[in-house]
């Protein structure tokens, strides 16, 4: 028996068979594990549901709705709608489906890199637990970057293992697009990483024709989304910096976050920096070597890419934290370590280190469990000082535990702070609800699967926004329009998301116009935490 099989055969090696089951595993398992559980109702999934929605529903984008992203983000979405039906687990069920694709996406890059399989699989547990466990319910700043790594994998397959394969190009272009029209900051970030790798390909190859074929197909696709909506305002809608919209980058404002935060980019870039140092001899061969050059150029573009999309896509904080898995397996692959990653001691201890390293991702919902098992016996007492009690609490949030789930189908296993459940009941005992044919609603709250509950027609238009935002995705056009239909009575039904502290989150000028021109007939909490928002229910004068 040789060497190498004997080595195989180890029962203290894991094999490359192995490896690819528990990689698998950990993909999988940890995608579908949102799958078992209920949810509470988040904050922002009003707009992930009614676009979904209308898409399921025929609608077209920019013809009959309107929003300053491509739409498709909601594209996804919208295909578990039509298979699950328009409920707001089914927008659970999607983001399962994404971090599926984003897993097996991350470790086709891996793998064309030539990662050590038994790092690889660490490096996808990281990526899953840090990246993708968490994301319940399917974001733009998420999806964004899941399609920009796809099309990162076909370059990179071009790149690496078939260049006479132009068809690796065409599809990576294709996600490319995908990728910019779900949300231009981050998809346009992904290209210029896409672009870096090529440039260099094209200088140490001294072939010219891959980086325009690259830009050719790209335009291509681009040209497909744009041309067929222009005759519907597109222009108007998609920001790229225009009036009404604004320009989200500042060189500024990018520097400053650098300098002032971003300690995890900056201890990677210097961790990076001492590798090239200790492992670079000469400079000249090192630059000619095709795979180390695109992996540590890889690596760097992601970490520029983390560090600009912080900036321009600051909500929820945790969009960028992709940096790390591909920081972590470069910088474990390039270290002058002889570490067997294969060996199934050491593959448990990295792996039981680097869920030691993230336990806050869900320690959190484990948490949760334990408390609900294992009960605290006595109440804190406010006499004592402690880390519980050194700061007195003015928050009047309703605790999770005292939220619950509504009868409608629509909110099957997402509850809500009981108030909001109440108040939509009284809703759909409303006379006008009950009794009036074609029902015209203005919703501008968080509740938008009532559109369903209810089964009024949403509005359509290259003039309505699909959502109300002020300044983000309506401007003053829209905003008037809408208040003119208020003045004339138009709306049968107006819901209005009151928040005082975010500024014409929804326009205040509308609900001024509602004031003067309609009668407010009840007001509950909110679906969002803390529970300090009212949703206002209008009906017309009598």
């Amino acid at each position: 028996m040789s060497k190498s099989s004997s080595i195989e055969a180890s029962p203290h090696i894991l094999s490359n068979k192995q490896i690819l089951l528990l990689e698998v595993g950990v993909i999988i398992g940890l995608a579908i594990v949102p799958l078992f559980f209920s949810f509470p109702y988040r904050v922002n999934i009003f707009l992930s549901w009614e676009g979904a929605y209308r898409l399921s529903e025929g609608q077209i984008p920019y013809k009959d709705f309107g929003l300053p992203l491509g739409f498709v983000f909601w594209v996804v979405p919208a295909i578990f709608f039509k298979i699950f039906g328009p409920y707001l687990i089914s927008l659970v069920k999607a983001q399962v489906f994404i971090n599926i694709v984003s897993g097996f996406t991350f470790r086709s890059i891996l793998k064309t890199m030539d990662v050590n399989p038994g790092l690889r699989l660490i490096a996808i547990l990281l990526f899953c637990i840090s990246y993708s466990f968490f994301n319940f319910w399917p974001w733009y700043n998420h999806t964004v970057t899941v399609w920009g790594f796809v099309g990162l994998s076909f370059l990179l397959k071009y790149l690496l293992r078939d260049q006479k394969n132009i068809g690796f190009l065409l599809v990576s272009c294709l996600f490319y697009t995908f990728s910019f029209f779900t949300k231009q900051d981050g998809g346009g970030l992904a290209i210029v990483v896409g672009l870096a790798l090529l440039i260099y390909y094209t200088i140490v190859q001294k072939n010219i024709k891959p980086i325009l074929f690259f830009i050719a197909f790209l335009a291509g696709f681009f040209c497909l989304v744009i041309v067929p909506f222009l005759p519907f305002d597109f222009g108007y809608w998609f920001n790229y910096g225009q009036f009404p919209h604004y320009s989200r980058f500042s060189l500024g404002d990018v520097v400053d976050e650098f300098l002032s935060n971003s300690s995890w980019i900056k201890f990677y870039v210097l961790v990076i920096i001492v590798i090239l140092i200790v492992n670079v001899k000469n400079v000249k061969v090192f630059f000619g070597d095709k795979s180390e050059m695109i992996f540590l150029l890889l690596t760097i573009g992601i970490l520029v890419q983390a560090a600009i999309f912080q900036v321009t896509s600051y909500t929820p904080p945790d969009n960028n934290i992709f940096f790390h898995s591909f920081a972590f397996v470069y910088i474990l692959s390039k270290l002058p370590l002889s570490i067997n990653f294969q060996h199934t001691s050491r593959t448990v201890i990295l792996a039981g280190l680097v869920m030691l390293w993230w336990s806050g991702v869900y320690w959190k919902y484990v948490d949760r469990v334990l408390t609900r098992v294992f009960p605290q016996s006595e109440e804190v007492d406010p006499n004592v000082v402690s880390r519980h009690t050194y700061v007195i609490s003015t928050d009047t949030t309703i605790d999770d535990s005292a939220w619950k789930f509504s009868d409608i189908e629509v909110f099957k296993r997402v509850y809500m702070p009981e108030p909001t459940v109440e108040g939509i009941n009284r809703i759909l005992d409303l006379s006008v609800v009950k009794e009036k044919g074609d029902l015209k609603v203005l919703n501008m709250s968080e509740l938008t699967p009532l559109a369903y509950a209810m089964d009024y027609k949403l509005e359509v238009g290259d003039n309505y926004p699909l959502w109300y935002h002020k300044g983000v995705s309506m401007f003053d056009r829209e905003e008037e329009i809408i208040i003119q239909k208020i003045e004339d009575q138009y709306y049968d039904l107006v819901l209005f998301e009151y928040i005082p502290f975010l500024n014409n989150f929804y326009p205040f000028n509308v609900r001024d116009a509602l004031i003067q021109n309609y009668q407010k007939t009840d007001e509950f909490l909110a679906p969002r935490r803390p529970t300090n928002v009212n949703i206002e229910v209008y009906v017309k004068k009598e």
